[in-house]
């Protein structure tokens, strides 16, 4: 099933989702970003046409994963994330 606009979190295939959040867990905190800033980025990619699955169409990142680097950007717009 293809669930447009869905983050992983909410579909879990094959417990994907697990994997990412144990991956973002072993990020060092320095490289990872706050968690008000990965809730607004994520906000963003649920309100985007480029979000599929968690996965965004555009990179092919898992949307999480991505939202969860500090040093992170927006594939569709560059500075779409930037002040948040």
């Amino acid at each position: 099933m293809i669930c447009r606009r869905c983050l992983l979190s909410e579909t879990d295939f094959d417990g994907i989702y697990k994997n990412i959040k144990q991956k973002i867990a072993l990020m060092d905190d320095e490289k990872r970003a706050d968690e008000k800033v990965y809730e607004k980025r994520l906000a963003e990619c649920l309100e985007c046409n480029n979000l599929s699955n968690g996965i965004c169409s555009l990179c092919g990142c898992f949307v999480e994963m991505r939202a969860a680097a500090g040093e992170s950007f927006c594939p569709d717009t560059y500075d779409r994330w930037e002040g948040l």
